[in-house]
């Protein structure tokens, strides 16, 4: 979502607020404390609307719903920035074998779960194998892919990684099975996190309803499925303690959630807000001079994401003639109104050292007579059907009816549109029939391109069980070995120059293959109320940063 050093505040170039997605620093002394830093007062209640979340307990947290409620419950080894950088959090050091496949990290001592228990090596265990059982069919456990014994554990034959021990209370080692100088990068994702042992496994239905864990809020009550969500201070915090008293967070209607934000931002009733695309610029308009207008570049993506092995868009050629028949341009002309910016890569400019422009030569410019001929030879008669997902409520129906008449009338193919909320087409992603193309967008979870080109693309990361329904995050069904083997080239690579240069060459063969269908990058978009609220910012994950924030 950020690369380090290259996320920044801007001023121009609003865009359409996205939906919520579905994804190394030094040893610097740690950047909490047990004060209460920022500029404001402590106290006041924060009160904000999101969707229904997947989950909000760390073994299956994947999108910015869920992410936002995990990450204020809980505190792992490290954290990334709004800006990209790494820094730890409750690793106070770390060391790396030359061979770049044993990390050992020393924690924190004295830090405590909600409930009083330790928090300790054992803890970070106990949660990581929690999060790789089988049962458990974690969409998420793939970032674990590396550690020693994770194919055995998930495939049911061990139930506990044999790469995970804890020499003593305080020490955590992690055996991989292969070369990943990036590990600790990975970390900050919040399926990394430490449970008690209360937390029981994976399918404790009291625990993922109210996690109770080790961060700057814990839950008051319990999640209330599609109406609401109460944070409280934890005031045990071991770190630097937050302010707010209260996080309110109301779970709307994803069929208009933006809508709702919006008019509750108004209201007064939501001190955060998305925005309906028809209202961005009356929105900035309004509070952009009241300094209540939040923009940033992210390093997001936003995709359409083909089904790679089945349906109409199986083939590449299939593939590259959708992508030659959709006018970027016109669209964001139309739709966006100018405020969008065209995306002609899998992974975004803000990795400077790795982005290679126009890789995807059928993004560049609409081109209808080789959009024909590519589907023809790939036997994508007119009258096909193609199907497009997408999740309503978040502002995307505009573009997505543009691209669909687009295919129409360049391939002459029927294209059926369908918006479901984000939760169900997330679902009907995984399914082991889909086909067609969906609405993708992915935003990092950490700051590296390995964050994009590994769960998007790699095959590991397809996972799929029994029935072929698909648990990772690779929705695109995309396999590719050459892709694979410089991957993992790449993540044995201890020099980060010639590591990049084998990103790039990764990237061009899932490019070369239209893998993912790039469309824009993304700016994010939000209301802050700035009036009442004081050091308020978007987080890595997009989300307000309520672990920082105060009243003025």
């Amino acid at each position: 979502m950020r690369g380090a050093k290259s996320a920044k505040w801007v001023a121009a170039a609003a865009i359409i607020a996205l939906a919520a997605t579905a994804c190394g620093g030094g040893d610097d002394d740690a950047s909490k404390d047990n004060g209460n830093g920022g500029s404001g007062k402590a106290g006041g209640t924060f009160r904000l609307g999101i969707t229904e979340p997947v989950a909000i307990d760390p073994y299956n947290a994947q999108e910015s719903e869920g992410t936002l409620v995990t990450d204020n419950l809980f505190s792992g080894l490290y954290e990334p920035t709004a800006d990209g950088q790494v820094v730890p959090v409750l690793a106070e050091s770390k060391q790396v074998s030359a061979d770049g496949k044993t990390w050992t990290f020393k924690i924190k001592a004295g830090t405590k779960f909600s409930n009083g228990e330790a928090v300790d090596a054992e803890s970070f265990i106990r949660g990581w194998n929690r999060v790789v059982q089988k049962k458990a069919a974690s969409d998420v456990a793939y970032h674990m892919a590396g550690i020693a014994g994770f194919d055995d554990v998930q495939s049911g034959k061990a139930d506990k990684m044999s790469g995970l021990s804890a020499p003593d209370a305080t020490t955590l080692q992690v055996k991989l099975s292969a070369p990943d100088f990036e590990f600790d990068t990975k970390t900050t994702h919040t399926v990394f996190s430490p449970v008690p042992k209360v937390a029981g496994d994976a399918k404790n239905a009291a625990y993922n309803a109210a996690p109770i864990g080790n961060g700057p809020f814990k839950l008051q009550g319990k999640w209330e499925h599609n109406k609401k969500i109460t944070l409280v201070r934890n005031d045990d915090y071991g770190l630097k303690k937050a302010k707010l008293d209260k996080v309110e967070i109301s779970i709307l209607n994803a069929a208009n959630s933006a809508t709702l934000e919006y008019q509750g931002f108004q209201s007064g009733q939501f001190d955060w807000a998305r925005m309906p695309t028809p209202q961005l610029k009356p929105a900035k308009a309004k509070y952009e001079p009241q300094g209540e207008w939040l923009e940033l570049d992210t390093n997001g993506m936003n995709y359409l994401l083909p089904i790679t092995d089945n349906g109409p868009l199986k083939s590449v050629k299939a593939r590259e003639a959708v992508s030659y028949a959709i006018d970027r341009d016109a669209i964001i002309a139309g739709v966006f109104q100018n405020m969008q910016t065209k995306s002609t890569t899998i992974l975004p400019p803000v990795f400077k050292d790795v982005y290679t422009k126009d890789l995807c030569t059928s993004c560049v410019k609409q081109d209808k007579a080789k959009a024909k001929a590519l589907a023809k030879e790939a036997g994508l008669k007119p009258g096909t059907t193609i199907d497009i997902g997408y999740n309503t409520g978040a502002g995307h129906e505009e573009w997505v009816q543009a691209v669909a008449q687009q295919l129409e009338d360049v391939l002459g193919v029927k294209v059926k549109a369908a918006g479901k909320p984000f939760a169900e087409l997330l679902a009907d992603e995984q399914k082991p029939n889909a086909s067609g193309a969906y609405r993708y967008a992915w935003g990092a979870d950490y700051p590296t391109p390995d964050n994009f080109l590994f769960p998007l693309l790699s095959t590991s990361s397809i996972n799929k069980d029994e029935s072929g329904k698909v648990n990772g995050d690779n929705r695109a069904r995309y396999s590719n070995k050459k892709f694979d083997d410089l991957l993992n080239q790449a993540r044995g690579t201890k020099d980060l120059p010639a590591r990049n240069e084998l990103y790039k060459k990764a990237e061009k063969v899932a490019m070369d293959d239209v893998a993912l269908i790039p469309l824009w990058n993304r700016t994010q978009l939000r209301l802050a109320n700035t009036k009442k609220f004081a050091d308020v910012k978007m987080d890595f994950h997009e989300d307000p940063n309520l672990a920082e924030l105060s009243v003025k």
